[in-house]
């Protein structure tokens, strides 16, 4: 954490919430599927909760692995059923579902329904001064928050959230790391008592180095 930060007492620190950073599994092939009969549909971050178009078909090559609760899709989440109901039930406003329908190819599909996922909650909750990350203006064109202040998930990264900002959601998006997705104990328990599979809980208040391709300027760290 950043220096000067005030000691809090070993009780205080207790009763704080834990948070964590969403992801998913990163070992075993992955899915092989496509959308097919609605080649004009176009899916991305935002997108689900205006979505009219007809109902997209996912077609999973014969050979692939079976999805798992969840799964990425380029920026979206491809979720079970189940997955859908626990999600609804920890915090319903935090989401936007499209019903996808699933088919195999020369197969037939004999698993539960799927549906495309999107957390559309943005909070601005992170405790700059005491959390440790690179903070800076994002310089690619292409992206939504060009131009705006971004955070930087280069090094070790330390996250510390005003729980009066967070309230009462258990997850949502970064304001200014849109892509990096926060919940909260709640959702992690319950996600675990169903004994659901495809997600990762990283511990928000250490995220160990990343090696992905930097994409934006920085500042130094904090």
């Amino acid at each position: 954490m950043s220096n000067g930060q005030p000691k809090r007492s070993k009780r205080s620190s207790l009763r704080e919430r834990k948070f964590y950073q969403m992801d998913f599994y990163r070992t075993g092939d992955a899915i092989r599927c496509q959308i097919t009969d609605n080649s004009h549909v176009r899916l991305g971050l935002g997108h689900l909760s205006n979505f009219t178009g007809p109902t997209p078909r996912i077609t999973l090559d014969r050979k692939s692995r079976r999805p798992r609760d969840c799964e990425g899709w380029y920026g979206l989440w491809l979720i079970s059923d189940r997955a859908k109901s626990v999600f609804e039930a920890v915090d319903p406003e935090a989401f936007s579902f499209l019903a996808c329908d699933v088919d195999v190819q020369n197969g037939v599909w004999d698993g539960p329904r799927y549906w495309f996922c999107d957390v559309r909650r943005f909070l601005d909750a992170v405790d700059e001064e005491r959390s440790k990350l690179e903070i800076g203006i994002s310089d690619d064109p292409a992206a939504r928050d060009f131009g705006q202040k971004c955070y930087d998930f280069f090094g070790d990264v330390e996250l510390v959230f005003k729980e009066e900002l967070v309230g009462d959601a258990h997850v949502f998006r970064m304001a200014h790391a849109e892509l990096r997705i926060i919940c909260d104990q709640v959702l992690k328990d319950a996600w675990k008592s169903a004994g659901l599979r495809g997600v990762l809980f990283e511990d928000a208040s250490y995220l160990p180095m990343l090696t992905l391709p930097r994409r934006r300027k920085a500042s130094p760290s904090r």
